[in-house]
């Protein structure tokens, strides 16, 4: 039974519900987690500073132009100690969490790991993408190693804390109100893209520590953090059964759909994990990925089109060089392409690929790019188009050599 009248080892029973009980069976998620001390037992929370990290989206005018950043610096350690949830900065997002609805994109930067505190985020989940430096993670489930080329889910309300090794970059898609899961593979049938064999969730793993000194227990909470002191470490879960888990998941797993006759086939098909609306087809958030793969498509421009969009696109590159714009999108920097804005390569690629020979070539070989899309129109906060100091104010130019090649005459 899930809450005996006494717990096997003298442990309390916690549930950790990540759905209404009422959920549809394969939407219902839940774990038991039974604990040395449950997690009741600290202080009030008070408010904490937080820096950048932020919900609200009207600090600024919104910019319907596309926007281009170069890598985010990371605070050099002996000068400024920065852990994971100090460095959190929000670059851009929509929705508000008391409403249940809305994703935020953050920019973390760190160089130090968390000591005697964790986080958890009421609000909702943090899929985590780290660019530089690798993650130890310690959840309430047990411990995860993850590295660039990898993602994780911390899910809502789970608490964590992240140890790093040095300089660490990374990038984070926030959703409220619905939870990541695999994208339906319609036509494509039981295989293919990411395949559920491949997600890992820690096995369970505690500490029973007394922490005279306090540790602190910080709360996203409606957009802001809260802090509470306890005096014992919040990983004291001996043992955990149910299937609401963080889990992760590296990027080289996924199995690559491409067109091998002619044209493009849409981006969808390198969507790794989904977050969805009421909408049948519409997403809250996915994450796309544009990995290493074959092109093989006939009479074809192979590189991606020009584009509008009735989404919004966050791109990001863990590393490499993206194809469309080789030099100026750097590992550590982004762009965002919001509704209706135009975008597409850049005019050296345009040139290079209307004129290349088209036979079977490798694309992307050494690279990893990925996009967060969102059917919500993204406000910019003030870091990222102002505080930050990392905008790229000249991205506009990199297709005003475009020209025209039309010729009337020509059939």
């Amino acid at each position: 039974q899930n809450n005996p009248q006494v717990c096997p080892y003298g442990l309390y029973a916690e549930q950790l519900s990540g759905s209404a009980f009422t959920c549809p069976r394969p939407t219902n998620k839940r774990s038991w987690l039974y604990r040395i001390l449950p997690s009741v037992c600290h202080k009030p929370f008070k408010p904490l500073e937080e820096g950048h990290l932020t919900h609200y989206w009207d600090e600024i005018e919104p910019d319907p132009n596309q926007l281009r950043w170069k890598p985010f610096e990371i605070p050099k350690a002996p000068q400024n100690k920065v852990d994971f949830v100090s460095g959190l900065h929000t670059l851009c997002g929509a929705g508000e969490p008391r409403g249940r609805n809305g994703i935020a994109v953050h920019i973390f930067v760190c160089n130090t790991s968390m000591i005697d505190r964790c986080l958890y985020n009421s609000d909702g989940d943090f899929l985590i993408v780290p660019q530089q430096g690798k993650l130890l993670i310690t959840t309430e489930f047990g411990k995860m190693l993850v590295e660039p080329n990898e993602i994780c889910v911390i899910q809502q309300g789970m608490r964590f804390s992240v140890e790093v090794f040095g300089e660490t970059r990374g990038y984070i898609l926030e959703v409220y109100g619905a939870h990541f899961e695999l994208p339906d593979l319609g036509p494509i049938g039981a295989n293919g893209l990411a395949n559920p064999r491949d997600f890992l969730v820690p096995v369970a793993w505690y500490e029973d520590r007394q922490v005279p000194g306090g540790y602190t227990v910080i709360s996203k909470y409606q957009g802001k953090l809260f802090a509470a002191q306890q005096d014992f470490s919040p990983f004291n879960v001996v043992a955990w059964h149910g299937n609401y888990t963080p889990y992760k998941y590296h990027l080289e797993k996924f199995m690559v759909i491409n067109a091998v006759a002619f044209d493009h086939a849409d981006p969808s098909i390198f969507t790794v994990l989904t977050a969805k609306t009421t909408r049948a087809g519409v997403a809250l958030a996915d994450f796309v990925i544009f990995p290493p793969r074959w092109g093989v498509a006939n009479n074809t421009f192979r590189p991606p089109y020009y584009h509008r969009n009735c989404m919004s696109e966050f791109m990001g590159l863990i590393k490499g060089h993206y194809e469309a714009k080789e030099e100026g999108f750097q590992p550590g920097g982004g762009s965002l392409h919001s509704m209706m804005t135009p975008h597409g390569p850049d005019a050296d690629c345009f040139e290079k690929a209307s004129k290349a020979k088209l036979e079977p070539e490798r694309v992307a070989d050494g690279t990893m790019a990925f996009m967060f899309e969102s059917s919500l129109s993204l406000a910019v906060t003030k870091w990222g188009l102002q505080t930050s100091n990392r905008l790229d104010k000249n991205y506009y130019k990199c297709w005003e050599p475009l020209k025209s090649h039309f010729n009337p005459k020509c059939k």
